[in-house]
């Protein structure tokens, strides 16, 4: 067999002929063509599995005017939250047919638009964004929109009339946490907040605040500190805490990674936790448990809010009706209590 023998695509002609078969029935069998019998179509699906064909997919999607893929962009792929909303995507998405195309924005509006440019060029069938750190607006996803091609906002989102949003109740979250720290006795707790440009920390901060009132604390500016939440954040806040004149008595910070890293600072500055001061995270990331003590945090399930996303994108693909384009879901949350906001389980514990 000489080379241009082995580049030649394998017809639906060559299985017909293999198998003494119309190309019509082969061609028929292939589309899953419900006048064709089941054990005619294994036969073919064998025969072209053996000879090697190939489905032309661009061929059926140029006829359909879909190219079976949703774009997703996402702040990072290094994280346990992300990971876990991309799962339940992956899965949904599989599922009903379509493939995903993910790009990470690396927490920059930037590289965030030259995705949007690249998921627009790709011809996707709809796009799920989970905003960066940096985005101040969304006129790079305006195309999106002019061309209704579905857009859907989860975790970190921004309100649109024709875009859906998927969210917990980041408000509410907080509050519960901050309460939580309130009836454990903490008088002075301090807040680190991610960037306030986005809804889940500007919610976060929100709660936090609301508590305090509501307990008849006053909030002070030096109780804040805002950053970009890596652990490497969460040592230079507990630095700047063991600054302080007066000692916090708790540590609420808006993400898991940054409580961590805080915490261990703390204790290696011969901070007792919880025996000196509470410290609280949000995610319910893996680390939560591995620390020592255990890190008292808000759960709420990735995977989940990425099923209910890619669910959402493909019923609006399927034509959903007007009003579920304009929906914001709200997904359950809970408060994990553990060890490093229980004064009781450190009375006896070491610096």
């Amino acid at each position: 067999m000489n080379a241009t023998d082995d580049e030649k695509e394998v017809t639906i002609y060559d299985i017909a002929a293999a198998l003494n078969i119309s190309a019509a029935t082969v061609s028929r069998g292939l589309k899953n063509h419900p006048a064709i019998k089941k054990a005619t179509k294994d036969k073919i699906f064998a025969q072209a599995e053996r000879m090697g064909y190939r489905f032309n997919t661009f061929a059926r999607n140029l006829r359909a005017k879909r190219t079976y893929t949703i774009g997703v962009i996402v702040p990072r792929l290094n994280s346990m939250f992300m990971s876990s909303v991309l799962a339940g995507m992956e899965k949904v998405s599989n599922e009903a047919g379509y493939e995903l195309i993910i790009s990470q924005s690396l927490e920059t509006m930037e590289k965030e638009k030259k995705n949007a440019t690249t998921m627009f060029n790709s011809r996707v069938d709809g796009l799920l964004v989970s905003l960066a750190y940096t985005t101040t607006e969304i006129d790079h996803f305006k195309r999106f929109i002019d061309k209704n091609i579905p857009l859907i906002f989860f975790d970190r989102v921004f309100e649109h009339p024709h875009c859906p949003t998927i969210v917990i109740n980041n408000r509410t979250a907080a509050y519960e946490m901050t309460e939580h720290l309130i009836q454990q006795g903490c008088r002075r707790i301090v807040h680190i907040a991610g960037n306030l440009n986005r809804n889940v920390y500007a919610m976060r901060l929100k709660g936090y605040q609301d508590a305090l009132a509501d307990h008849g604390i006053p909030f002070k500016e030096e109780w804040l500190i805002i950053n970009d939440l890596g652990a490497e954040d969460g040592v230079l806040a507990a630095k700047h805490v063991l600054t302080y004149a007066e000692k916090p008595d708790a540590i609420f910070s808006a993400n898991d990674t940054c409580a961590v890293a805080c915490m261990q600072e703390l204790r290696r500055n011969g901070v007792r936790v919880p025996g000196d001061m509470l410290v609280a995270g949000f995610n319910n990331d893996p680390i939560a448990t591995v620390v020592e003590p255990n890190l008292t945090t808000i759960a709420y399930k990735g995977h989940e809010m990425g099923e209910v996303a890619a669910k959402t994108l493909i019923n609006l693909l399927n034509g959903a009706n007007e009003q579920q384009a304009a929906a914001t879901i709200v997904l359950r949350h809970q408060l994990i209590v553990r060890d490093s906001t229980q004064q009781k389980t450190t009375e006896h514990e070491s610096t």
